[in-house]
């Protein structure tokens, strides 16, 4: 499937809507299982303390990651956590068919949006199989360190590839 690129940056209404990038978009509609009647969903991961970001995935990725989860050992501390803040923090929303989409109280919350505010400016985040929606200022903040500590970010590429 194809990786979810780029940063975009999008304004949010009084209403809490924003719009997804048509380029993240027709990645969604592409993993998604859809029929007629059905619109394209997004799953927003809003759980972990120590974020300062909501993971977005696509219906396939929520599923992979889902897979993922399913193989950590039965009841052992790392799985419950992965389950509680990856699958019960969570949430799926259904893309309208301008590609907006309202943003749940919990994810705005997340987003450090406060309960009575909704206005503001997303960023979208491409991360390959996912990506990442922060509070415009809060992604600044966090690019504002420009990470170049002289290492080529290629020759990062493959260090820690998993086997197989």
């Amino acid at each position: 499937s194809e990786a979810f690129r780029g940063e975009f940056y999008q304004k949010v209404d009084s209403k809490a809507r924003v719009s997804i990038p048509a380029a993240f978009r027709r990645i969604l509609e592409a993993e998604d299982v859809t029929n007629a009647e059905s619109r394209p969903r997004v799953y927003m991961v809003y759980g972990g303390k120590s974020r300062n970001f909501v993971e977005c995935y696509s219906r396939a990725g929520a599923d992979a990651l889902a897979a993922q989860i399913n193989t950590m050992e039965l009841g052992s501390a790392e799985r419950d956590r992965a389950e509680r803040d990856l699958i019960s923090r969570s949430v799926m929303v259904e893309i309208e068919p301008d590609g907006r989409i309202v943003l749940p109280q919990k994810v705005r919350a997340k987003m450090g949006f406060g309960p009575d505010e909704a206005t503001g400016e997303a960023a979208f985040a491409g991360h390959t199989n996912r990506f990442k929606l922060y509070r415009r200022e809060i992604y600044d903040a966090e690019n504002a360190d420009d990470d170049d500590d002289g290492v080529d970010p290629l020759a990062l590429v493959g260090r820690n590839a998993k086997a197989g």
